[in-house]
């Protein structure tokens, strides 16, 4: 403890260099531990939310807006398809379930999602408190829209038509919350689930739909003009991967989109600005080791008298370069503590604005495994960095040192 004393007394002896140094090495560890912070979270996150979905199914457009808005619910769908292709691939013998999606309103840009129960057991989703909807117009929140909006079961609120925050409210019908899911970490938490009918009936209320002849005529024509957004399926055996897609794309109204496909491209392109990133913080950190090895090799020839008066009181050669050793990696290792600081610092306000564009959500406190080798790397580098410096020191002679002026 008295060699790590004096290791930090001759650093504070610098204290602009010292403050530099560390300045620029923490601002090195904080890029590297923020894009494996980030990148780790958002992988997990999209694994998380395919939740098993083997095929995204709407009208013909990009598969990557498909499955951005099927999966991830952060894109618009291309447009709706017939209710009735629902039942056309419910009899297709590949496949073992399909759930139906209806989307186009939202609160207060929280997406509402009309859907099947089944929905949620896609992704272990359970109730915290309330039940499930029995009826038309009632919703389940998740827990991040019950959270940012203050509503408990009971409450009841008017729909925004449109995907955006500021869409025109549909003024004379209002939702009734009956359930709120318990956190998840999935797509549910930012979601508000109900029924396909209250979507159909809230729309047709509008008059999206003309009534002709007499009431059973008019049933008939609106279960045939009933749409929905998107279908996510499921296959009942691998062979469904090789088939079912092509003849999802070669029917005139229907597209397809592997999720698993379009989400690995998805991963690949966001690869790109993360090894940028990652390249960034390596070239920061080789260039803030080599200002830590000039300025602890400064140090060495600066401070020879105090270092020849060492081993006259009797330290060895060995303990000189422990002393010069001592400092780099206490002055590495603080760097790294501040630049975790720093990293997870950037990571909440990433996820603040993220939170607030309704977009992934991510954790300020989340710790990834590769973050925790990051404190052996930090000081196998330091003494990397202090190995000239410290052998310069373990080489000195004392009487050469001596006869040095000062």
């Amino acid at each position: 403890m008295r060699w790590l004393s004096l290791a930090l007394r001759l650093m504070v002896r610098r204290p602009l260099a010292t403050l530099m140094q560390l300045g620029v090495l923490a601002l090195a560890w904080a890029t590297v531990a923020f894009v494996l912070l980030v990148g780790e979270q958002i992988e997990a996150r999209v694994q998380r939310d395919l939740a098993g979905i083997d095929l995204v199914v709407g009208a013909k457009g990009s598969p990557m807006q498909l499955m951005l808005a099927g999966v991830f619910h952060l894109d618009s769908p291309s447009g709706n398809i017939p209710f009735a292709s629902v039942e056309r691939l419910r009899a297709q013998p590949l496949v073992a379930q399909v759930l139906p999606l209806s989307l186009g309103d939202s609160l207060a840009g929280w997406r509402i999602v009309g859907s099947t129960p089944e929905y949620l057991t896609l992704y272990g989703g359970r109730l915290q408190q309330g039940q499930m909807w029995q009826a038309p117009m009632q919703v389940v929140l998740g827990a991040d829209v019950a959270k940012a909006q203050g509503l408990r079961v009971g409450d009841r609120f008017m729909a925004s038509h449109g995907l955006a925050q500021s869409g025109p409210a549909h003024g004379d019908s209002s939702y009734a919350v009956v359930g709120i899911l318990a956190p998840s970490g999935s797509v549910l938490d930012r979601l508000v689930l109900t029924d396909l009918r209250s979507v159909w009936e809230l729309h047709e209320e509008h008059g999206d739909h003309e009534d002709h002849g007499d009431e059973t005529e008019r049933a008939q024509q609106t279960e045939s003009a009933r749409e929905v957004s998107l279908l996510l399926v499921r296959y009942r055996s691998p062979l469904g991967a090789a088939m079912l897609p092509r003849w999802v794309n070669a029917q005139t109204d229907l597209q397809a989109a592997a999720p698993a496909l379009e989400s690995a491209r998805l991963l690949r392109m966001l690869g790109v600005g993360r090894e940028v990133l990652q390249g960034l913080g390596a070239l920061l950190l080789v260039s803030a080791l080599l200002t830590v090895f000039v300025a602890l090799l400064a140090l060495v020839r600066e401070r020879q008298g105090d270092l020849a008066l060492l081993r006259m009181l009797g330290a060895g050669p060995w303990r000189l370069a422990l002393l010069v050793a001592a400092q780099a990696v206490a002055l590495v290792l603080a760097a790294l503590l501040l630049g975790l600081a720093m990293a997870h610092g950037g990571l909440a306000l990433l996820a603040h604005a993220l939170n607030e564009a309704r977009s992934l959500q991510l954790d300020a406190l989340y710790v990834c495994a590769h973050e925790l080798w990051l404190l052996p790397l930090a000081a196998g580098m330091a003494l990397l960095a202090a190995a000239g410096p410290a052998w310069v020191a373990l080489r000195a002679d004392v009487g050469l040192l001596l006869q040095a002026p000062r």
